[in-house]
């Protein structure tokens, strides 16, 4: 590219797109080391050189009642970013994934001649098809991180570009589980229960106790296993350690400030919140039980708006329940102890037809099936293994020498 400085202004919302921005960051850097780039980003893209507006944490808000609790201040934001942008004058707006959030400030870049990049698409394969009217309104491009999407943007003849994961990228296929318990200086040989709440106070506030209480429950059928709890930041590395407290089990807690990553490599199970984390844990190869909770009203809208089977990402990709997901009600310390027993065990029975219920997923435990999801997993993760990041600024790159051009 030529030397003439070229302006982008990128927004991210959390943490997880954070990660992929900053990584798209990097690449673009890489290739042209005079961009001016602008927005708002968390940590990672600001130590890759972003200069962030207003702080991403205020932007990190989850489900539907939770967004209108928040809903004046975010406007303000946007209104305010609105402004900023038309000061700051870019060659291209590129949003990561919060569509909510990104479409309506992308679609006002636009109407103002600014090309338009969404990150991540929006999950209408998964429910309320009709917003993309509203993408193709607001972008004149969109990437996507699985392949399953292409064929919505096929049907609505919007242009958009399969990048795969950038974590299917940097993770290794065969993860060395006894580096990262050495990293963690997990020297004793003991079981290792990963156990990730969320990045969310609400998520923590919501999942943690639920969590603990089976991990209480495992100490009775494993009294050697320990538990790690990995933290996102110093704020809930502190609501943590508030809540595990008042645990009988806590001397075998151990939470930390250590990547997730790596603590989910270093484990032999994985409890965790629903999100991006469950697509981590199965690039880190780890057996997994998915849980979540909602506010009772996001949990029946989304039951009357969402089309797909499965809610975790993995399972999504497979077509099938590789692992089981609860939600609601089903969260349950009793039924998600007792197949993480049988899955440390590896006992090769099937778990009780009991615990089946409606709205909720379980798979059997047997060697079988442990191999298969294990099998499974190396699918999946050599399928989103295209080199997104590199993938993702080509196509921003492409869409400046238009522009600039």
């Amino acid at each position: 590219m030529s030397s003439l400085s070229r302006k982008i202004v990128l927004v991210c919302a959390e943490p997880s797109g954070d990660m992929l921005a900053s990584r798209l960051i990097k690449e673009l850097r890489e290739a042209d080391t005079d961009l001016e780039m602008c927005g708002i980003g968390g940590p990672l893209c600001q130590a890759q050189g972003l200069e962030s507006w207003f702080n991403m944490d205020e932007l990190s808000v989850m489900g539907l009642v939770e967004v209108i609790k928040h809903l004046p201040r975010l406007l303000r934001i946007r209104k305010e970013l609105k402004q900023k942008i038309l000061d700051f004058a870019p060659d291209l707006y590129i949003g990561v994934d919060a569509p909510d959030f990104n479409l309506p400030v992308a679609k006002f870049a636009k109407s103002h001649d600014i090309q338009t990049l969404h990150y991540v698409s929006p999950t209408i394969w998964a429910w309320r098809e009709k917003r993309i009217h509203k993408i193709i309104a607001s972008t004149h491009h969109v990437l996507g991180l699985f392949p399953f999407e292409t064929s919505v943007y096929q049907k609505y003849q919007h242009p958009y570009t399969f990048v795969g994961h950038p974590m299917a990228d940097e993770i290794p296929l065969e993860p060395n589980q006894q580096q990262a318990q050495a990293s963690l200086g997990l020297i004793n040989n003991h079981p290792v229960l990963a156990l990730l709440p969320g990045s969310r106070a609400s998520e923590i506030k919501s999942m943690l106790p639920s969590f603990l209480a089976t991990f209480e429950l495992l100490k009775k059928q494993h009294p050697e296993l320990k538990a790690l709890i990995p933290a996102v930041n110093d704020v809930c590395f502190d609501q943590i350690q508030q809540m595990v407290a008042s645990y009988p089990a806590q001397d075998d807690i151990n939470i930390t400030r250590d990547d997730a990553r790596t603590v989910m490599i270093a484990s032999d199970f994985v409890l965790l919140t629903s999100g991006t984390a469950t697509l981590e844990a199965m690039l880190c190869k780890r057996p997994m039980l998915s849980a979540y909770k909602m506010s009772n009203l996001t949990y029946w809208m989304m039951r009357k708006l969402y089309k797909p089977k499965y809610f975790s990402l993995p399972n999504i990709l497979a077509e099938q329940a590789l692992f089981p997901e609860l939600l609601q009600e089903d969260v349950e310390p009793q039924r998600m102890a007792s197949y993480i027993s049988a899955v440390l065990t590896k006992e090769d029975a099937a778990i009780d037809h009991t615990i089946q219920v409606e709205g909720s997923t379980m798979t059997e435990v047997s060697a079988t099936a442990l191999k298969h999801q294990g099998e499974m997993f190396l699918t999946l993760h050599r399928a989103l293994q295209q080199n997104a990041s590199q993938q993702a600024a080509k196509v921003a790159l492409q869409m400046l020498e238009q522009t600039c051009s």
